[in-house]
């Protein structure tokens, strides 16, 4: 059985945190308008007493060639995003993916303690000690520790820079992982910025 890339977008894909108006190379903007995102937006603007403001479209960075190196990876593919299904409809056809399963998280989220991220806990019960790589912008060393401490099978939990998104680096640590989950068994995968 192939381990199993577990795939954020907002961070990893989305490299959302780049300068305003200048995304990293190779990359398209693109501006979506979800029916998740337009409800939140629709939500938050009726809060702000502005129900009848138009909600804009979310903009977001996609590097086309991103999905045919996801797919060249030797992993089974899952979105691991709060996109949920979104990403199959709107996002999965702009990276050429194909439609892909995806984590359906719990309402409402759930608030580990010790600085572990809210995905951290159901992504490890999700993966049923499946061996899997995990990609996102919110990974710390928390996680890794409660991931280790947690899952019983090998586990990558991968940094990516919100700055630049997936990396030919990043690509390779991915590759290498997966050739012998079990060889890298305890791996923790890039360091977070102030994490030793």
């Amino acid at each position: 059985m192939r381990p199993v890339l577990l795939v954020d977008v907002d961070g990893p894909l989305n490299p959302y945190a780049a300068k305003p108006y200048r995304h990293p190379e190779g990359y398209g903007t693109h501006r979506l308008l979800t029916p998740r995102w337009e409800a939140a937006e629709r939500r938050r603007l009726t809060e702000w007493g502005l129900p009848d403001k138009p909600v804009k479209p979310l903009r977001i960075w996609l590097n086309p060639d991103h999905g045919r190196a996801l797919t060249r990876l030797p992993f089974d593919l899952v979105w691991a995003t709060t996109w949920e299904e979104e990403a199959n409809d709107f996002l999965a056809p702009l990276l050429r993916l194909p439609a892909l399963p995806f984590i359906a998280w719990s309402e409402p989220r759930p608030q580990p303690e010790g600085g572990v991220f809210w995905k951290t806990p159901e992504i490890v019960a999700w993966a049923q000690g499946r061996p899997f790589a995990w990609i996102d912008d919110q990974i710390t060393d928390a996680d890794r520790a409660w991931a280790q401490a947690h899952h019983d099978g090998p586990a990558l939990l991968h940094w990516v820079d919100p700055r630049t998104g997936l990396t030919a680096a990043d690509f390779a640590t991915l590759a290498d992982w997966a050739t012998d989950p079990h060889r890298h068994r305890g791996s923790r995968g890039a360091t977070t910025p102030g994490a030793m």
